[in-house]
């Protein structure tokens, strides 16, 4: 397999803990190749595209991909175009990572509009792959047939799952909820084949068994998507609390931790590496700003799986074959 290219310059914890994650993918055995500045520490053996420039957090996403040109995450893209690399890797800017793979690597013919699906965790289940969560803020209802798509496709090769169920994400599971976007969507993913369609689903039924796929809007996906993050950290947080709330406490919560740590690794972002751009031609991981060397490990194991398996083919089936 070619290597999978890491931006090194990518995320809050740039250059350090990217370096490292990368190092232990290494180790694995796993073919991986640094983009970053020249005398880059750290990296060992491990081979270095040299890149000058940086598309920091707060660049225009667009403007910085024009501009920066020798940017460390222009060239993960480029090596991916080039055959250099089988999938590109980032934590830094989420809108640049998205504009780079886009303009660089192409998107796959027929595919109106890439969308971000990330894996969000069902505790004692599969996980559910959320779509769009954040690529595109107005879509429009054939495009969810296409996410629809996309994700189920990513849902059975991560995950393994057959003919997933596929959810319309909406404020009530009957037909005529929602809003104009909802109802025009709704038939649309009624009548597509190769899509296991179950009506619409709520945002309390995505952290469920209930659906495998869900499908929304960019804007919405994200609002999602973060409030869930938050609300996760919060119980979380306020559980370890009332642990230490008081010492004769400790004995009970000592007996409970190892039932906990396996949820907790469950709940756990790292746990997953980051999300997937699905719509592009090739494997690109948008990875958490605050990635650590632990996350990016994981979201090179994710990414040379998803290259293994033949994902991008599969999804440049699906979509011919629903053309």
């Amino acid at each position: 397999m070619l290597p999978i290219a890491v931006d090194a310059m990518g995320g809050d914890r740039a250059p350090s803990e990217i370096v490292a994650g990368a190092r232990l993918a290494a180790d694995l055995g796993i073919p991986v190749l640094l983009v970053g500045p020249e005398g880059l520490e750290g990296i060992g053996d491990i081979p270095l595209i040299v890149a000058s420039e940086v598309i920091a957090m707060d660049d225009d996403p667009a403007n910085g991909v024009r501009r920066k040109k020798d940017s460390t995450l222009v060239r993960s893209a480029e090596a991916v175009r080039d055959g250099k690399a089988s999938a590109m890797i980032s934590a830094g800017n989420t809108g640049a990572t998205m504009a780079s793979a886009l303009l660089r690597m192409g998107r796959i013919k027929g595919v109106n509009r890439p969308a971000i699906a990330t894996i969000v965790p069902v505790p004692g289940s599969i996980p559910t792959v959320l779509l769009d969560s954040g690529a595109n803020a107005e879509v429009q209802p054939e495009w969810l047939v296409q996410f629809a798509l996309m994700g189920s496709v990513f849902s059975t090769k991560r995950f393994g799952v057959e003919n997933p169920r596929v959810g319309l994400l909406s404020i009530g599971e009957e037909p005529g909820k929602g809003d104009t976007l909802r109802k025009e969507a709704f038939p649309l993913l009624q009548a597509a084949p190769g899509i296991n369609f179950i009506g619409n689903v709520e945002g309390r039924d995505i952290m469920t068994d209930a659906v495998d796929v869900v499908v929304t809007d960019g804007f919405t996906g994200n609002v999602v998507l973060k409030t869930l993050e938050g609300a996760l950290r919060t119980v979380v947080a306020a559980l370890f609390a009332a642990f230490a709330s008081d010492p004769s406490y400790k004995p009970h919560a000592d007996a409970l931790m190892p039932a906990l740590l396996p949820l907790y690794a469950t709940l756990d972002p790292e746990t997953y590496g980051g999300a997937i751009l699905l719509g592009v031609e090739g494997v690109c991981i948008v990875s958490h700003g605050s990635t650590s060397a632990k996350a990016m490990l994981n979201a090179i194991k994710v990414a040379q799986e998803m290259v293994e398996v033949g994902m991008v083919d599969e999804i440049r089936a699906a979509i011919a074959a629903n053309t």
